[in-house]
């Protein structure tokens, strides 16, 4: 006794067949393209692309050498100290380097990767570095994933991190520091900057306090954002001579000609007309100062 065919296709005729085909391909491009597998060893900085999923590598990273940046000896040694033993893979904490602007917090992050990854014993694996856009923290999920099966070590690195009242991509990066099933990968390390302490608006906080049946429990998931990071590292606006400190760093190690006396009160001059003091007054001084010398930089 015979028995009908298991294969569709044996009946089907030509023209049903070539329908198939054609819807099956119309699906396969429909289809989101996997995501390219990263090259680590092209480089040892990567910006992540959120949209793309993908990771692009830095060949120059836009970075201050350790011994420029002045004034932050404190922060400075223990972010370094901090790096240090998680490039080792010791035990190290996610960092929340927070405070006033233009005294060298992104700078901080890129030279301590730099300075680990020039003094790290032969035949041990590079430090690579991350950059992740504010705006793109919901997919912190996806490039813990890319990362977490990779043998390198990595810092990702989110600068000027904070959010809007109305924002709930927070939830994102508490899942990845600590509170998801998996959490951060033992190869990974998360770094942020911002301008102030708690991440989020104070006026946010105090309107979830106010408009909560339990105020107090209402807003310790908004607090305890910053509690993920083990390291809170302040940054504060630094004085005159920490000020002429840096300016001077910088011409001693650019060889900038100039009657010392002279660039000292036109540095003054410079941080007098911008209300600030910072490192980064200091470093637009020196661009003008180089410029006006006719020396480059």
């Amino acid at each position: 006794m015979s028995h009908p065919s298991s294969d569709p296709s044996a009946s089907a005729s030509p023209e049903s067949l070539a329908l198939l085909k054609r819807i099956a391909d119309a699906l396969e491009r429909l289809a989101p393209a996997a995501a390219p597998q990263a090259d680590f060893q092209a480089a040892d900085a990567f910006v992540w692309h959120a949209a793309a999923r993908r990771l692009s590598p830095v060949p120059k990273v836009n970075r201050v050498e350790m011994g420029l940046l002045r004034g932050i000896d404190r922060v400075r040694d223990t972010l370094a100290e901090n790096t240090q033993r998680f490039a080792t893979g010791l035990p190290a904490n996610n960092a929340l380097l927070w405070g006033a602007r233009g005294m060298g917090k992104s700078s901080l992050v890129k030279a301590v990767h730099a300075e680990i990854n020039q003094t790290r014993s032969a035949g041990s694996r590079a430090l690579k570095l991350i950059e992740i856009h504010r705006e793109d923290i919901e997919t912190l999920p996806d490039l813990m994933a890319l990362l977490r099966a990779d043998p390198h070590r990595f810092i990702v690195f989110c600068d000027d991190l904070s959010f809007d009242a109305d924002d709930t991509s927070y939830k994102s990066l508490k899942a990845v520091l600590e509170g998801g099933i998996e959490g951060r990968p033992d190869n990974v390390i998360f770094y942020a900057t911002s301008n102030r302490r708690h991440l989020l608006p104070r006026d946010m906080m105090d309107n979830e306090r106010s408009t909560a049946i339990n105020p107090g429990e209402a807003i310790e998931e908004k607090v305890s954002l910053s509690d993920r990071f083990g390291l809170w590292l302040g940054f504060h606006k630094c004085s005159q001579d920490e000020y002429l400190d840096m300016v001077f760093a910088y011409v001693d190690h650019l060889g900038l000609k100039g009657e010392r006396e002279a660039i000292r009160a036109e540095a003054l001059e410079w941080a007098t007309t911008r209300g600030a003091r910072s490192g980064r007054t200091a470093w637009q001084f020196i661009q003008d100062l180089a410029g006006r010398l006719g020396q480059a930089i």
